[in-house]
């Protein structure tokens, strides 16, 4: 396969076959991203192709000063964020919870030992409980988290896609881990003298 370099340049050019090779690539990473966002997986499919859209209609002008992922992860937050501000405005947020265990997994973070059938039942209430605090979340603090934690984008990257300084996106994630462990806690899933969730 080419590489992403010339994937891009020829689909700069027009090229579809380019192109439809980028998405496929990258397709993954970004539903994964606007399904944390949105907790809903409808909404996150139609968003996932809404910046692929975008970023057909925009490639021409993309210039390479990051990395085309980062790019992409930028179109998607973006219509992520725009999303949930107008779905707060209808007073209509979905809460719907993701059941796919093997992102929750490794969301969570959670160590692959053999457990029990109790232990396993504890570990999905835990990762249920995980996603729903996310839920909870403000859109901005739930970006940041599902950025860093799930897709495991650097402060640096995370920096680049939302234009925020490296210490404002540090800040940000430890104030939406501190949220998510508040929610946590008062909703019975996790202990005060536990350790960092992530």
């Amino acid at each position: 396969m080419d590489d992403e370099k010339s994937l891009i340049a020829r689909a700069q050019k027009g090229d579809q076959e380019a192109f439809a090779a980028l998405m496929e690539a990258n397709q993954g990473r970004i539903y994964n991203l606007t399904l944390r966002m949105t907790g809903n997986p409808e909404d996150a499919a139609e968003l996932s192709q809404e910046a692929f859209f975008n970023a057909w209609r925009g490639i021409s002008k993309f210039q390479g000063d990051s990395s085309f992922a980062t790019w992409l992860y930028r179109l998607a937050s973006n219509a992520c964020i725009d999303f949930l501000r107008k779905e707060k405005r209808r007073k209509n947020i979905s809460m719907t919870v993701s059941l796919d265990d093997e992102e929750k997994e490794r969301q969570a973070e959670l160590p692959d030992t053999r457990c029990s059938p109790e232990q396993e039942v504890e570990r999905k209430e835990l990762r249920a409980a995980i996603e729903e605090g996310l839920q909870a979340l403000s859109e901005e603090h739930r970006q940041v988290l599902v950025m860093r934690e799930i897709s495991g984008l650097s402060y640096a990257e995370i920096g680049a896609v939302l234009h925020l300084e490296e210490g404002t996106v540090k800040s940000r994630i430890a104030r939406a881990r501190l949220a998510l462990r508040k929610f946590l806690v008062s909703s019975g899933n996790f202990s005060d003298s536990a350790s960092s969730i992530t």
